[in-house]
Formats: C-alpha cells, structure tokens, sequence
C-alpha cells in the first residue's frame, strides 16, 4: 500500500526534519523523496509549483551558492531557464513540497502542512527549537 503523503524532504534542514515530524504525528507515515539524491522531473516540479500555488521565483531557494554565483536574481531569466536551474541543481528548489490528497503546499514554515492533511486527531508537538504548535490538547496553535 502506497503512502497518501508524500514529501520532498532534505534531512539536513530544519524546517524539512519539523514537517516531517508534523506528518508522522498524525500516524501517517508518507512517502519521503530526498530531493537531492531523486529530484523531481522537470515535469514534476513545474506541476509541484503550480498546484503549490507559487511562481517558480517563490519556488527557487536565494540563499544557496548556484543561486548567487549565476546570478537568478536578475529580471532577465525566464520561468523556463529558471526551472531548467532547478533540474539541473536540486538545491535551488525550495524545501520541502508536500503532496497529500487535499493539496500540495511548499511547507515553510512547517506548520502549512497541517493545511493539508486530513488527520482530525492531533497529538501535542513542538518543533526542534521548543516552538509549540500543537499544545498536549491537542489544538493547533496559531
């Protein structure tokens, strides 16, 4: 049986590691792609941006070295050129994607993902830094 939750995971990232924790506690235990080692198609990634709701800019990660040293900033790049970059250096796609039967979200912060997973039970949850976003009732924490 195949996961409902699937989640393009760096488990070098902090946000990445709290999203991942989020889904497990509601005994879900999703599909995890390591982007970096199996990046998504060109294909699946322009559908993860679009059905995210984003621009493919809101997609790319600035604070990376490709990002800087080929200079992404400028107007001038495409959305296609700019996607091809993703493919291309998996570490310019912002992390993590979270796909589930309601929706795909780019989970930053990590909390979104509960917009779109379907548990009604939620156990208390902190993330790695002490942040609470589920208190012991229960009750997500805005």
């Amino acid at each position: 049986m195949s996961s409902k939750v699937k989640i393009y995971h760096n488990p070098a990232c902090g946000t990445s590691r709290n999203t991942l924790a989020l889904i497990q506690n509601t005994g879900e235990e999703p599909e995890i792609i390591e982007y970096l080692i199996n990046p998504p198609s060109k294909i699946e990634l322009i559908h993860l941006i679009e059905k995210a709701g984003l621009s493919v800019r809101e997609a790319i990660r600035k604070n990376v070295e490709p990002f800087e040293t080929l200079k992404l900033d400028q107007p001038h790049w495409t959305d296609e050129q700019l996607i091809n970059f993703m493919v291309e250096y998996p570490t310019l796609i912002n992390r993590p994607f979270v796909v589930t039967e309601i929706g795909i979200r780019l989970c930053r912060p990590s909390e979104l993902v509960l917009d779109i997973l379907s548990a009604s039970q939620l156990k208390a949850f902190s993330k790695e830094d002490g942040e609470i976003i589920i208190n012991n009732n229960g009750k997500r924490i805005k």
